[in-house]
C-alpha cells in the first residue's frame, strides 16, 4: 500500500526524524492560509498523488509571495498531472501539501527497503540526490552505497556511519545521520514497510539535514496489525476496479495488454504473464483468485476481466492444490454462460480433480479450448486472438 507525501512524513516525525512543518491543502483558500500560518517568504507547494517524478510534470512549484501561493494553488489543483509513472492518462490532483522554502546545499539520496534475493533489511545511500537512482546506478555504479542488515545481529550505529561517511557528512552532520538512518530502521520495523525513501535528504544552509522529500510503500499482508496505517488509505488514487477486485478477495492490477489473466497463486500468475509475452502478445491483467477460490469469486474475476474493453482473449491456469479444479471448472461455467463471453477463453486445469473438471468444460457445450500445459495454453490463447481478429 502505497500513501502520500505528507502522510509518510507524519509517520517519519513519530520516530524523531528531521521533517519540516507543513500544512495540506484541499482548496486555494486552504492553501492561503496554510501559508500564512507557516510563516515565512517563500514556500514550496507539492501536488499530493501516488507517483514519482512530480517535479518533472511540473507538480512542484515555488512560491515567493501570498498571490503566487494563490496562483499555484489555482494551478495545481484539478489538474491531471502525468509524470514518468502515472502513464499518459496521468492523475488527478485533489490535495496539495505547503512547505517554507529551505535553503539546500546538498542533495543526497537514503533509502531502506526489503532485499528480496538476501532475505534482509537494506539500506541504500548515495552522494546523488534529487534524480532517479536507477539512472546512478546505470551511469555510476560507485556512488551508491548498499548495507544490508544481519537479522540476527540487528541494526548498531558503525553501520549508521558508514552510511554517513558514503554520504560525504562530517562533524554534527555525522551525528544527525546515526540517529536518523537508526529512526528508518525502527520505522521499517514497526510500521511493517517494504520501503522507505527519502530523496532527496538534503543538507540545508545551516549545515543540518532533512527529509525533503519521503516515500513509504507497506506490506498488505501486515496491515491486519497496522489499523492506523490501513487508514490512510486513499482510494481515490486507485484503480476502481483493482478496489472492486479486493471486496471479493481477488488481488488484480490492470495492465496493457489484450488476455485476461485469471491464475490461482501470485508466482504462478507472473510466469502465466511471462509465457504469454513469450509467444508474442502482452497480458490484461494480473489476476491472482487465490487458493481458496469459490465459484463466485471465480464469477466474479471473469466479470472484472471482462470490463476491460482491451481484453480480446481470456487464459485461465489453474492449478488444483487447495482449491478444486471441478469446483473451478463449475465457475468457469456458470460464468460463460451468465456473461456470453464471446472472446476465446483457453483453460489449462492441473492438479486435484482434474479430470472431473475436464469433463464439467467438455460437457458444458460451450467454446471452451482446453490446454494440456502452460505452453500450450500460453501458444492456443495467442493463435486464437490473432484469428479473432
Amino acid at each position: 500500500m502505497n500513501i502520500h507525501e505528507y502522510q509518510a512524513k507524519a509517520v517519519l516525525r513519530q520516530f524523531g526524524l528531521p521533517v519540516a512543518d507543513g500544512k495540506l491543502a484541499r482548496s486555494v483558500e486552504e492553501a492561503v492560509a496554510a501559508a500564512q500560518e507557516l510563516g515565512g517568504t517563500a514556500w514550496v507547494i507539492k501536488a499530493q498523488i501516488h507517483a514519482g517524478g512530480r517535479g518533472k510534470g511540473g507538480g512542484i512549484k515555488l512560491a515567493n509571495s501570498l498571490d503566487e501561493v494563490r496562483a499555484v494553488a489555482e494551478n495545481l489543483l484539478g489538474m491531471q498531472l502525468v509524470t514518468p509513472q502515472t502513464g499518459p492518462e496521468g492523475k488527478t490532483v485533489r490535495k496539495i501539501y505547503i512547505e517554507p522554502a529551505a535553503t539546500i546545499a546538498r542533495e543526497l539520496y537514503l533509502s531502506v527497503l526489503i532485499d528480496r534475493a538476501a532475505s534482509r533489511i537494506a539500506f541504500v545511500a548515495s552522494t546523488e540526490g534529487g534524480v532517479n537512482i536507477e539512472e546512478v546506478a546505470a551511469a555510476t555504479p560507485e556512488k551508491i552505497l548498499t548495507l544490508k542488515i544481519d537479522p540476527a545481529a540487528g541494526f548498531s550505529s558503525y553501520q549508521a556511519r558508514r552510511i554517513g561517511y558514503a554520504l560525504g557528512l562530517e562533524g554534527g552532520q555525522m551525528k544527525q545521520c546515526t540517529k536518523l538512518v537508526a529512526g528508518l530502521y525502527r520505522a521499517m520495523l514497526a510500521k511493517d514497510a517494504s520501503l522507505i525513501e527519502i530523496n532527496p535528504l538534503v543538507v540545508t544552509g545551516k549545515g543540518e539535514l532533512l527529509c525533503l522529500d519521503a516515500k513509504i510503500n507497506f506490506d498488505d499482508n501486515g496491515l491486519f496489525r497496522q489499523p492506523e496505517i490501513a487508514a490512510l488509505r486513499d482510494l481515490d488514487e486507485e484503480d476502481p476496479t483493482e478496489i472492486e477486485a479486493s471486496r471479493y478477495g481477488l488481488s488484480y492490477i490492470k495492465l496493457d495488454g489484450d488476455i485476461g489473466c485469471m491464475v490461482n497463486g501470485a508466482g504462478l500468475a507472473m510466469a502465466t504473464m511471462d509465457i504469454i509475452k513469450l509467444y508474442g502478445s502482452e497480458p490484461a491483467n494480473f489476476l491472482d483468485v487465490g487458493g481458496g477460490a469459490n465459484k463466485e469469486q471465480v464469477q466474479n474475476a471473469f466479470r472484472i476481466i471482462l470490463s476491460d474493453p482491451n481484453v480480446k482473449g481470456i487464459l485461465v491456469n489453474i492449478f488444483g492444490g487447495i482449491m478444486r479444479c471441478d469446483i473451478i471448472a463449475e465457475g468457469i461455467v456458470a460464468a460463460a454462460k451468465e456473461m456470453a463471453i464471446e472472446v476465446p477463453l483457453v483453460v489449462r486445469l492441473e492438479g486435484t480433480n482434474v479430470h472431473l473438471g475436464q469433463q464439467i468444460l467438455a460437457e458444458s457445450g460451450l467454446k471452451i479450448i482446453a490446454a494440456d500445459d502452460l505452453g500450450d495454453a500460453a501458444q492456443k490463447i495467442v493463435e486464437a486472438v490473432k484469428q479473432a481478429a
